[in-house]
């Protein structure tokens, strides 16, 4: 009952807010802002511009709160624009730059991965050079398709595809400098 319950009172404050209840969309801004301010944070690394991205994606929320229907997740929903809102903004900044560079792969990495703070992989994933960071965000933590992905940068499935496997290995590299980490394979 409880489940319902929260659902019929989500339910009745994004309606409030939908009424520009400026009350309900405080609420709602209160509510989901500190997720949102991590998914602007993962694609552009200056926290100020984030909170920046952040608030643009809140006022197209706010702004479009009335094509919510109510199918499927509402923090879903709102994650979909502050995504799209960043990516815009990168494009807009030209600051998407795909890059040819290649990396030695190195499988002793993943052993010492799990000892790893969220913020040292946070911290990893922002040397990543912006296109790939780009194309590994929207791939491994929003879980678009390279598809999706390829439509939504104008660009092809198979540069998606490469992005996302040099920013692996970038990251992978990468943790190896950080730790210290001597490729076995040689």
């Amino acid at each position: 009952m409880k489940i319902i319950s929260l659902h019929n009172k989500q339910a009745k404050l994004i309606k409030k807010a939908t009424e520009q209840n400026r009350e309900a969309q405080q609420q709602l801004f209160e509510q989901y802002s500190p997720k949102m301010l991590g998914v602007c944070r993962q694609y552009v690394k200056d926290l100020h511009h984030a909170e920046d991205l952040m608030l643009q994606g809140f006022f197209k929320v706010f702004t479009n709160l009335q094509k919510f229907k109510g199918e499927g997740s509402f923090e879903g929903w709102i994650r979909k624009i502050m995504v799209n809102t960043c990516v815009s903004y990168l494009q807009k900044k030209n600051l998407i730059q795909l890059s040819d560079e290649e990396f030695v792969f190195n499988d002793a990495a993943t052993e010492s991965l799990e000892n790893t703070s969220v913020e040292d992989i946070q911290k990893l994933i922002d040397t990543l050079p912006e296109g790939y960071k780009l194309v590994f965000n929207l791939y491994a933590i929003e879980g678009y398709k390279h598809s999706e992905i390829a439509k939504k940068l104008q660009i092809s499935e198979s540069t998606s595809k490469s992005q996302l496997f040099k920013a692996r290995k970038w990251l992978q590299t990468n943790y190896c400098k950080m730790n210290q980490i001597k490729d076995v394979n040689k």
